[in-house]
């Protein structure tokens, strides 16, 4: 299919799947006047700053974030560009094509594979799901029930047995699925041997689900005493990148469309998620390992920007781990480590002590540099002077990083009490470490107000044109000759609308490309004018003469300075009398445009 014919296909695309109601069936929407409003799904926020426009966009004033229902669909369900055109079209009754003919067959192919894969992940888990009610699995089922896991519970989250190495390649085969698709899967392993066998055989099964209610992978965990590793996940596949998912974020998406987060309970394992769940902590995730992943504090950042560490209690002696909340803090989630009582692990306290036992720990959570602090002291043992002069000083490298004098005092003041040395003596020694080094940032150039009035005029010139304000009708905007390459991809667009017939503001976002011109950023500066009244009345109308005489002032200030240069690089006098002529020219029409 040609490009062309696919950008028709998009535009009706759009058409049949309409912004609001789209975004309405995953967000409560308030209608304000023309747009709709909400609280932004992709930051956490109590007054509603999301806004949807009927032009097919929605834009939102507390994080930035700017896109189409296409848009929305990738970041909402985390899938890529073709997955969110797939998920539209299946709502809209719609066959996708491909993009053009050589690669329709390719674009069939893939999807026909991923298609499979999911079906054959599918059937596996309902296999596993039938053999743990077989009856031969009461290994499984007494280990459940030993952890309080109702069966209810249990076929919430599908759980399910393996029960030896064979009868699942045999089941997957027995349903037409090739050995390639077994292993490609990964529910399949193949041996030296080159025999097919069940990656998790003699295991409790864990079904990891998407955000799409898509089976992806599986984790298993050993009934016996074993020199094996007590879990295990299938590997990494087509459908499966552990750094990129979390373990019960299907249950988690329909917390947060009930409207019931506030914050997000993290823990390392699939049985700390189904214990905390059956508890009563419905917004609990399994990263599944400590090593958290940008992309895991992304997916977070989508539900919740307030997350609860809560690993096992060795969690604090491990170093590495540790820091790596960092990149948790740096996505801009607010982090509060829970501190677990006994080396238990947030099971462990279920089961012992009950929920009001593990509310107790949250309700202890500390702040992440607070717990970076309570880590450092469990290393060394105060009473002895050499060991708690080692802990001063891992402790101030710690409040050097404090964001705030008020932090460092708090955090001085607590160190002070657990080393008895004085307040004034941190104090000292504090100011005395070597500053972190920062990184080398290049500096921004800085524009003088000339530059920053222009693009000011520009941008509010080019909004009230691609919102086809009547006043801006007769505005030739592609003869405005932008010299910025994005206001120039504006103008191009605009111009190549009405040449249409009619220009749809959410197009703009069809020009986000890798290599394209415009960033969201530069459609977003243009989107935020078309809310109030900026571009509405007799006051956006003078404005509009106004900044569209700021143009052409800046654009003949711009030839005047040029032709200045050109006249004193060159000797030719005729050249010259020809430079001059001009410049007396845009000089009169400099001074009629003041």
């Amino acid at each position: 299919m040609k490009d062309a014919n696919f950008s028709e296909f998009i535009n009706k695309l759009k058409l049949k799947n309409d912004i609001a109601e789209v975004l309405g069936s995953y967000l409560k929407l308030e209608r304000r006047g023309a747009n709709y409003w909400a609280c932004c799904p992709f930051h956490h926020e109590k007054t509603p700053s999301f806004s949807i426009s009927p032009e097919g966009f929605y834009h939102c004033f507390g994080c930035g974030t700017s896109g189409d229902v296409i848009g929305f669909i990738k970041e909402y369900e985390n899938v890529d560009f073709m997955q969110a055109v797939q998920i539209l079209a299946k709502r809209a009754g719609m066959e996708v094509p491909a993009f053009d003919d050589k690669s329709a067959e390719e674009t069939a192919l893939k999807k026909k594979k991923k298609d499979r894969l999911l079906s054959l992940m599918h059937d596996t888990a309902r296999f596993y799901l039938g053999n743990l009610y077989s009856g031969g699995a009461t290994e499984h089922l007494d280990y459940l029930a030993k952890r309080g896991i109702p069966n209810s519970t249990a076929k919430k989250f599908g759980l399910g047995a393996s029960l030896d190495y064979d009868s699942l390649p045999q089941f997957l085969l027995g349903k037409g699925y090739t050995a390639e698709e077994c292993e490609t899967s990964g529910a399949c392993s193949k041996t030296e041997e080159g025999r097919l066998i069940d990656s998790l055989g003699g295991r409790l099964i864990f079904p990891v689900i998407n955000n799409l209610d898509e089976v992806i992978a599986f984790g298993g965990r050993v009934m016996k005493k074993t020199d094996r590793a007590k879990y295990k996940n299938t590997r990494e596949t087509p459908l499966f990148n552990k750094s990129k998912n979390l373990y019960n974020i299907n249950l988690l998406k329909k917390e947060k469309r009930a409207g019931s987060l506030s914050s997000l309970i993290m823990v390392e394992g699939y049985m700390d998620a189904i214990s905390l769940y059956e508890a009563g902590f419905r917004n609990v995730v399994a990263s599944m390992g400590t090593s958290l992943t940008k992309e895991q504090a992304r997916l977070c950042k989508r539900y919740s920007d307030q997350v609860f560490i809560s690993y096992d209690g060795d969690f604090a002696g491990q170093k590495a781990n540790l820091r790596g909340l960092d990149i948790l803090k740096d996505e801009g989630l607010r982090v509060r480590v829970v501190p677990m009582p006994d080396g238990l692990d947030p099971d462990d306290v279920i089961k012992t002590r009950g929920a009001d036992g593990y509310r107790a720990c949250l309700d202890a959570a500390m702040p992440l540099i607070d717990f970076r602090i309570h880590a450092a002291k469990l290393k060394y043992d105060l009473t002895k002077t050499d060991e708690r002069r080692d802990f001063v000083k891992d402790a101030l490298t710690i409040v050097r990083e404090a964001e705030s004098a008020t932090e460092r005092e708090e955090l001085l003041k607590r160190i002070s009490e657990l080393s008895n040395v004085s307040y004034s003596a941190l104090v000292r020694d504090l100011d005395a470490l070597p500053q972190k080094k920062e990184p080398n940032i290049p500096e921004r150039p800085i524009q003088n107000g000339q530059e920053d009035r222009e693009t000011k005029a520009a941008l509010f010139v080019l909004a009230a044109c691609l919102f086809d304000k009547p006043y801006a009708r007769s505005c030739a905007v592609e003869r405005l000759g932008f010299e910025s390459e994005p206001l120039a991809a504006i103008a191009d667009f605009i111009a190549d609308g009405r040449d249409a017939g009619k220009i749809c503001a959410s197009g703009l976002f069809d020009l986000l490309k890798p290599d394209g011109p415009l960033s969201e950023e530069d459609i977003s500066k243009v989107l935020n004018l078309n809310y109030g009244d900026n571009l509405d009345g007799a006051r956006a109308e003078q404005f509009f003469s106004d900044c569209l005489k700021t143009l052409e002032r800046s654009s003949l200030e711009r030839r005047i300075a040029r032709a200045r240069e050109e006249f004193e690089r060159t000797s030719s006098r005729e050249e010259r009398a020809e430079i001059l002529a001009c410049i007396n020219e845009w000089m009169k029409k400099l001074k009629n445009v003041r």
